[in-house]
């Protein structure tokens, strides 16, 4: 089971990993859309905009159905769950490492500040000529 997750987890990333297919599936958060739809901000052909939803189809981040001569997409939204807990794993370990971070700069603001000198009230301001 753990080997069938892993493929589709594959297929989500593959599907993610090209801007135009990111593009497109943000588009369809608004609703159900033709491929033409799809493809008019990239002026992309009827069959490369096509190509491009058939990674998103086999990923299972869109349903496609023909309607007449249009095909109409829209957005499934399980695959991008599972995507997001798989992420959402690692979380912790960016999340501990940005915490002993965020310590580190800390304690180098600290140690740099209480090694420079503090202005006393007699002391000549400006340069000296």
């Amino acid at each position: 089971m753990v080997l069938n997750q892993d493929i589709g987890l594959d297929r989500v990333f593959r599907a993610l990993s090209d801007p135009t297919r990111r593009a497109m599936l943000a588009s369809l958060k608004s609703g159900e859309q033709s491929i033409g739809q799809l493809s008019a901000p990239f002026s992309m052909s009827f069959p490369a905009a096509s190509k491009h939803v058939r990674v998103l189809e086999t990923a299972g981040l869109v349903r496609r159905r023909v309607e007449g001569r249009a095909h109409l997409c829209r957005i499934e939204a399980v695959p991008l769950a599972s995507a997001e807990a798989w992420l959402r794993f690692y979380a912790d370990l960016w999340t501990e490492q940005l915490a002993g971070l965020d310590a580190l700069l800390k304690s180098e603001n600290a140690a740099t500040a209480a090694r420079q000198p503090t202005d006393t009230p007699n002391a000549p301001k400006g340069p000296r000529r």
